[in-house]
């Protein structure tokens, strides 16, 4: 529902502000700033009492705005501090900020097992010199290479050497930024340990609350191993009614992701929306008393918290407990609030708790999607009008996925770069097996061990799940079932989002002049997909990547790619490095070829280790190379080092005519150095890949 006027919706007015401050302040998050920043709020909030207390005096009456613009200006400078405050690295005692031989640390999620890897973050309590203990703060990201490590878990105190480093950065183009992304979590160091490298001090020292919500989740994720016997069915049932990833394979997630379902595998609104229905089924009988429709709500609410803080307090569930704590509230008291008030002040509520929350994908689109549903789906559904009351019904539940996933659309988009064609199909599917997934798996975890009813309801739990799973990999390969390769300018996600407020409004309020807005944004949005492609399609390059253990070269003409790499298209690195550089650049067509392979095509020839691609050449120098004094020296543009070559550059210069020297990452740190310091004395262009950002270099 659209409100008619701004005072229907005065939370949702004044969260716009607070957003706004929030966002300049992840970008301008200096504690420099804090103290010009707590001046001016405290001079207009002591501005503002004043205006309150000599209202008449001062005839503020007459200038009603002027209230607006403190309120605001306020709530703006609110927003920007509370980033400061919530960011670690501005507390003098975080632990970075102090010299460490050891550290005391104590896990503070559950540790997952990833790669062989068993990794968690832990907050820092201490940083250890000899003897002396000085207290500290601060989030450190640790991976553990160990089997024993297996017995850790949420609340154990270790201690560790205080050997972390910053997390890396991305060094390839288009390359997930995990750096940035663990940053908006307050983690900005990181530590790999093995067997013998840490001490545990002490177990269970966590939050008891938290500490038995996650003991108790592992205890419901082995009952349902215990009846269920498919491991991907266990995996699904895990995540959807407990919010437990661990276990989910590759497989399982694409199908979900290319079909637009993958909400349905992250706890949120939904699930917590069937619990409240349960439960307020179960106690309905206390509405017959004086006070029980507060009775029922002091049980609900607890219990609804309680659910979020078992499957890990994500954004969306939290998101869904504040709204639905509220609706409660309003309920107990009828007291009726508006929707998009309701979803604006648990968005304050989270916000003030951790205003670095607004960074989270899960976050923006739980919101995004719930928006979309009080606001666009009144809309949608008042295309059509059906007398039959199953097919009405039928068209309700198609204008919420409709809803939902135009208003997700532009940020879907611009972060996973694809479109699920067949949505509407796969969300209409999925309503009734999800729900039945959820109540069956309810019921089979809370009921007691009954033979005969617990078998039967992890029969239905599973068999649903594998249903639901073979539908949806059957629509996955269906032709046409996605859209990849979106890859969206900052600037083109907000003309396409300001595209659909503008069709959506234009249909509710059928103003020509948003029609003529939309026209242009349109024309605005096509000119810089059009002039981005044909940079793109006539621009040539080759891109020396660093992909740390192996080597990888891309040679890009228009949207044709060769790429000489030790690695395969389906190893890990390849689609987390390569892939992701590949897609941005609409490249439709890729060969792969290894370093030692010959290449004829029509834009590169390769023979040997020399490379010629266009009016630019490359001759590689590896493990392999020989020392062999031509007639005449040969000339290249780039001389790329890798696979640690045992032979100084003075031998090389013998036979090669260069511009510049490529040293990529599979060389060690000593022969790296090495190199560094031969081209220093010999002054000749170089470019380090370990540690470093890719070299693209354009080719015409």
């Amino acid at each position: 529902m659209i409100a008619n006027h701004k005072g229907e919706i005065p939370v949702v007015i004044l969260l716009i502000p607070f957003l706004l401050g929030i966002s300049v302040g992840i970008n301008l998050r200096s504690v420099a700033y804090l103290m010009p920043l707590a001046v001016g709020f405290a001079s207009l909030l002591i501005l503002f009492l004043l205006l309150n207390f000599y209202y008449s005096r001062f005839k503020v009456y007459k200038r009603r705005w002027l209230g607006g613009i403190i309120i605001h200006l306020l709530l703006f400078l609110a927003g920007w501090i509370a980033v400061i405050n919530n960011n670690e690295l501005n507390n003098p005692g975080h632990f970075s900020k102090l010299p460490a031989q050891r550290l005391l640390v104590r896990i503070n999620n559950e540790p997952q097992i990833k790669n062989g890897l068993i990794r968690f973050t832990a907050d820092v309590l201490a940083n250890i010199n000899q003897q002396h203990s000085l207290p500290a703060t601060g989030t450190l990201m640790i991976s553990i290479k160990d089997s024993a490590a297996m017995q850790l878990a949420y609340g154990d105190e270790l201690l560790i050497p205080g050997k972390y480093a910053a997390i890396d950065p991305p060094f390839n183009p288009a390359e997930f930024n995990y750096k940035k992304h663990l940053a908006h979590q307050n983690i900005y160091y990181q530590e790999f340990l093995y067997p013998g490298q840490y001490r545990l001090m002490q177990s269970h020292a966590g939050n008891t609350f938290i500490a038995n919500a996650l003991a108790l989740r592992q205890q419901m994720v082995e009952k349902l191993k215990n009846q269920m016997h498919d491991p991907n069915a266990i995996a699904v049932a895990s995540t959807l009614i407990l919010g437990y990833k661990a276990d989910l394979s590759e497989d399982v997630l694409q199908a979900y992701s290319k079909t637009g379902t993958i909400h349905v595998l992250s706890v949120s609104g939904a699930h917590v929306a069937i619990i409240w229905a349960l439960l307020a089924f179960m106690l309905n009988f206390l509405n017959r008393f004086r006070h029980g429709r507060v009775i029922k709500a002091i049980i609900i609410i607890p219990i609804i918290w309680y659910y979020a803080m078992l499957t890990g307090f994500s954004p969306a569930v939290c998101r869904a407990a504040v709204m639905i704590s509220t609706v409660i509230i309003g309920k107990t008291y009828n007291r009726y609030i508006n929707n998009l008030n309701i979803l604006a002040i648990s968005a304050f509520i989270l916000l003030l708790y951790n205003p670095l929350l607004i960074t989270d994908v899960g976050f923006q689109l739980s919101y995004l999607a719930v928006a979309g549903l009080v606001v666009l789906q009144p809309v949608v559904y008042e295309w059509f009008t059906f007398s039959n009351k199953w097919i009405d019904k039928l068209w309700a539940l198609c204008s919420v996925s409709i809803a939902a996933q135009v208003i997700t659309f532009p940020l879907s988009a611009f972060y996973f770069h694809q479109f699920p064609v067949y949505f509407l199909f796969s969300n209409l599917f999925i309503i009734i097996p999800s729900a039945v997934i959820m109540y069956s798996g309810i019921f089979y975890l809370l009921l007691p061990q009954i033979s005969f009813i617990s078998a039967g309801l992890a029969w239905l739990l599973e068999k649903t799940i594998l249903l639901m799973n073979a539908v949806l990999a059957w629509v996955e390969h269906l032709p046409f079932a996605s859209i990849n390769k979106i890859w969206l300018t900052a600037t083109e996600h907000l003309l396409l989002c300001a595209i659909i407020i503008c069709v959506f409004y234009f249909l509710y309020h059928r103003k020509i002049w948003l029609l003529r807005a939309n026209i242009a944004l349109i024309l605005l949005l096509a000119v810089s997909i059009s002039i981005k492609r044909y940079r793109l399609y006539t621009t040539n390059s080759i891109a020396f990547l660093n992909l740390r253990k192996d080597m990888g070269i891309v040679f890009k003409s228009g949207d044709h790619a060769i790429i000489v790499t030790d690695l395969a298209d389906t190893d890990k690195t390849y689609n987390y490095s390569i892939r992701p550089y590949l897609d941005s650049c609409k490249i439709s067509d890729v060969i792969l070829y290894k370093p030692d392979q010959d290449i004829r095509s029509a834009f590169l020839r390769k023979q040997g280790n020399f490379i010629q691609f266009r009016n630019q050449s490359v001759a590689l120098i590896n493990n392999g190379y020989e020392d062999t004094i031509p007639a005449v020296k040969l000339k290249t543009d780039y001389l790329y080092i890798t696979g640690n070559p045992k032979i100084s550059l003075a031998i090389i210069n013998k036979n090669h005519e260069y511009h510049s020297i490529i040293i990529d990452a599979t060389n060690a740190p000593k022969t790296v150095q090495f190199i560094v310091d031969q081209t220093r004395t010999l002054h000749t262009n170089y470019v380090v890949l370990k540690r470093n950002k890719s070299f693209v270099a354009t080719s015409n």
